[in-house]
């Protein structure tokens, strides 16, 4: 089994540093949705980890981020993807939980749903925290410069080994290319 992780906001679509409380407010990067559909083709299980800290600010419920999921899945569909699972720590940074990227937890929970050794998986963040948590776990990180990605460039704690793509769309086409080289 293939799998890959991706973050959402950010990565998949738009990032707010507002919070994405409605589906009226996510909208897809351009040309993300399509390279989950490929990746899919490729024969990848693609599965988000996302904090959603907005659900313990009091700024979204769970019905909001259902139906904000529920957007993009259907969103996704419309291409020609999928997303296997959708793994979210609820909590604010505050909360002492073991979920919160960019401690391992989240990844830790797809580890276990999907009987997986996240061993070189590759996680694709467009954060510090994202690329963190995935390491935290021996798998990939990558580097999106979509969202904050531009700002965790100059983060001085960015591992300069991680590889960088301008956007998912990228990412993912570097990915299938290397895969099939190796083959």
């Amino acid at each position: 089994m293939k799998l890959i992780i991706l973050d959402r906001d950010g990565v998949i679509n738009e990032d707010s540093d507002e919070f994405i409380k409605t589906p009226e407010e996510w909208h897809p990067i351009v040309g993300s949705l399509a390279a989950i559909a490929r990746l899919n083709q490729a024969g990848y299980r693609v599965v988000i980890a996302t904090n959603q800290s907005g659900l313990a600010r009091g700024l979204l419920s769970i019905d909001d981020l259902n139906a904000i999921h529920n957007k993009l899945l259907r969103s996704l569909a419309g291409e020609g993807g999928q997303i296997q699972g959708i793994f979210y720590c609820p909590h604010g940074s505050k909360d002492k939980c073991d979920c919160r990227k960019p401690l391992p937890g989240l990844l830790k929970q797809i580890s276990e749903r999907f009987y997986a050794d996240l061993s070189g998986v590759p996680c694709i963040g467009d954060s510090l925290r994202d690329l963190q948590s995935a390491a935290a776990v021996g798998a990939r990180p990558i580097l999106v410069k979509t969202g904050k990605g531009e700002r965790t460039l100059a983060h001085p704690d960015l591992d300069p080994s991680i590889p960088i793509y301008n956007n998912l769309s990228d990412a993912v086409d570097a990915l299938l290319h290397e895969e099939s080289v190796s083959q």
